[in-house]
């Protein structure tokens, strides 16, 4: 009750459901029940619930934010890719040399991007968990080893961004199905000429690195360029963090 807001007149109603919904309930779906009920006290105190305008806000954010770090982890699993491909030597032999911190440099952007692909799609609960230990692994990898990262931390304080995008979300406002499938296809056009750079498949230009930026620029103005999608639009910019970082390092 304390952490519900003085004002909040359904507090007391939600509590006595809570309580007959977990009567007899084993240990752990307790436990789950009761953090469910504590995370939408936070919520209702911090107006992120799906009721407020910033919970609706962070509904529209939250599936670009999934589709711009599964076409960000895609970009940076292909330079890798590239790397091992492109570089002398037997792709197998590099294989069996990568190290730890190599493997879990692979192992990251790998789940940001199946993760944001599984929440676009339908599984929204897994691909989120997938996607945000795939963009907090991928943060903490400079804190621990900022070598790996040449240019600054502005690609991990992205990831972080995008974490708090993503989670600020309401759980029962997920992702509407036409702009999730809008989000899938701006990643999809983000990464796919990147991709064909990094693999040297396709050379016009060597600067490609604010295409992504500008995919989902594109997308805002193609579909939401009205006065009733400006919310959208400020909710897509709010998802750009990752492509932004890409833009500046790559210049």
């Amino acid at each position: 009750m304390r952490l519900y807001p003085a004002s909040y007149r359904a507090a007391a109603e939600i509590l006595d459901v809570h309580r007959e919904m977990t009567v007899g309930l084993p240990w752990a779906a307790r436990v789950r029940a009761d953090a469910d009920l504590l995370a939408h006290a936070l919520r209702v105190r911090l107006k992120l619930d799906s009721a407020s305008a910033g919970g609706r806000f962070f509904e529209l954010a939250a599936p670009f934010a999934l589709a711009v770090a599964a076409a960000y982890g895609g970009i940076c699993l292909m330079s890798w890719y590239a790397g091992v491909a492109i570089s002398p030597g037997s792709t197998w032999n590099h294989l069996t040399t990568v190290d730890l911190a190599l493997g879990l440099n692979v192992l990251f952007p790998l789940l940001m991007c199946v993760g944001g692909i599984v929440a676009l799609l339908k599984y929204w609960r897994a691909g989120v968990l997938l996607t945000v230990v795939g963009l907090l692994g991928f943060a903490l990898q400079w804190t621990v080893n900022p070598g790996l990262y040449g240019d600054g931390p502005f690609e991990a304080i992205a990831a972080v961004l995008t974490v708090v995008v993503i989670l600020a979300c309401p759980p029962d406002r997920r992702g509407e199905r036409k702009r999730a499938a809008v989000a899938g296809a701006m990643a999809a056009v983000a990464w796919f000429p990147s991709a064909l750079v990094l693999t040297r498949g396709f050379v016009v230009s060597t600067d490609y690195g604010a295409w992504p930026l500008l995919a989902l620029a594109l997308t805002g103005l193609t579909f939401y360029a009205r006065p009733s999608g400006l919310r959208t639009l400020a909710a897509m910019a709010a998802a750009a963090p990752l492509f932004v970082a890409y833009a500046v390092i790559s210049l």
